[in-house]
């Protein structure tokens, strides 16, 4: 599974990050977590606001620190 956090790099973007991070410990998935901090490429993927998580290609939330029981439903 490849995870990719949208963000500038703001305090919310670090907080989405570790809630993924703590959520594939806690779930015990294999994982890869990228970092995208790239405007043209988090546009690319029609978000608009920060942060943002993407989950095999596919968008799952923007805007929002998403906490840790939402990412693993995702899974």
């Amino acid at each position: 599974m490849k995870i990719e956090i949208l963000g500038s790099g703001c305090p919310n973007c670090k907080r989405l990050e570790e809630n993924t991070k703590k959520a594939i410990e806690e779930s015990g998935k294999d994982a890869e977590v990228v970092k995208i901090t790239d405007m043209g490429e988090i546009v690319s993927y029609g978000v608009m606001s920060t942060p943002a998580i993407v989950i095999d290609g596919e968008v799952k939330s923007y805007g929002k620190v998403n906490t840790v029981e939402e990412i693993k439903e995702w899974f």
